[in-house]
């Protein structure tokens, strides 16, 4: 049975597409169990079946996930509310159909091929405020996605991991329990519930409004090339750890770094002085503040021989960065860390 959200997106783009064109659609429930459908659009006298997934928005986190259902399924098309701009020119690219709502098209299928892009893109209904994902409620969600045994702790020892304020802790939970995220078990005890659905919400949130205020600026070795070495840096991984790129690298050994991105908590001058940085508005090493504390990596530090990993940022933290880039390489990077540190733990 299909969701109301996922009956208004697809229902408005088919009244918009058939207001602006001459084309006619048809949406109806399809045999795959693992999709939304079947969509028919006619264009001339011979509709084209194709298999649909529906999106709300679609980003660089979940374009993974309809790259891999166009390879598995033949004439597929996604439908979403809104496909930010990088993301289609990326579905062009690869020939994959996608229906916005407000009528926009994209259909490559011999001996047809149609290209819409002229409607404006239609507001998103507001979602109701929530404080799990306010910037610092935002704080709180990461800390039980990083380690749940935080959820039925003191309130003041979640606050002061996640480094926000006491009374932040209890609207937290009652923001993911409204949101269905926590749940109650026997004698009152938390349950995280969904959690990938939730990572999934944070990383979108991280990226829109608490990443923004971390941002301490950029930087550049005062060495020449020394960006090359950055793994023989000698850091303290309880104040300064690196993210995205390089901790993806550590990760996974599956990326070379351009751009190096660390987290931490020493004071500018320390940092520059330690790590021998200068500010540049275009310097490729971008330094954010750690907003987290008594979180590390030593559960898994084992598996990965090659370097350290606990000079990785938390995976759920390198996670985000690389699926927030618009990088094929980083956002394959992003999978391996999820597929092997994350998505046994959701």
């Amino acid at each position: 049975m299909y969701e109301q959200i996922e009956r208004e997106t697809v229902q408005t783009a088919i009244e918009n597409l058939e207001k602006t064109t001459a084309f006619k659609a048809v949406w109806r429930q399809g045999k795959v169990k693992e999709l939304d459908g079947e969509l028919d659009i006619q264009i001339g006298e011979k509709p084209m079946r194709f298999q649909l997934e529906i999106k709300q928005e679609l980003r660089n986190h979940n374009l993974q996930k309809v790259l891999d259902q166009a390879a598995k399924w033949k004439d597929f098309i996604v439908v979403a509310n809104r496909i930010l701009p990088g993301i289609k020119e990326e579905l062009r690219k690869k020939r994959i159909a996608y229906l916005e709502a407000n009528g926009n098209l994209f259909i490559d299928k011999k001996p047809v091929l149609v290209w819409l892009d002229n409607n404006k893109p239609l507001e998103l209904a507001r979602e109701k405020p929530n404080r799990a994902f306010t910037k610092t409620g935002l704080q709180v969600v990461f800390l039980f996605l990083v380690d749940p045994t935080y959820i039925n702790r003191p309130y003041r020892t979640i606050a002061d991991a996640a480094r926000t304020a006491l009374g932040n802790v209890n609207n937290v939970i009652n923001g993911l329990q409204e949101m269905g995220f926590l749940i109650k078990k026997n004698k009152g005890e938390l349950l995280l519930n969904n959690p990938k659905a939730l990572l999934d919400k944070w990383v979108v949130a991280y990226e829109e409004k608490l990443k923004p205020t971390l941002h301490v600026g950029n930087f550049r070795f005062i060495a020449m090339n020394a960006d090359r070495n950055w793994k023989d840096m000698d850091i303290n991984p309880d104040k300064t750890v690196w993210g995205a790129e390089p901790g993806g690298d550590i990760l996974t050994n599956y990326l070379r770094p351009e751009v190096l991105t660390l987290y931490t908590n020493e004071n500018q001058r320390d940092f520059m002085k330690h790590y021998k940085l200068v500010p540049d508005n275009l310097g490729n090493v971008k330094v954010y503040r750690k907003f987290w504390k008594g979180i590390n990596n030593k559960a898994i530090q084992t598996k990965l021989p090659i370097f350290n990993v606990g000079k990785a940022a938390p995976p759920i933290l390198v996670y985000a960065d690389l699926m927030n880039t618009n990088n094929k390489r980083c956002i394959e990077t992003a999978q391996k860390v999820y597929e092997r540190y994350i998505e046994p733990n959701v």
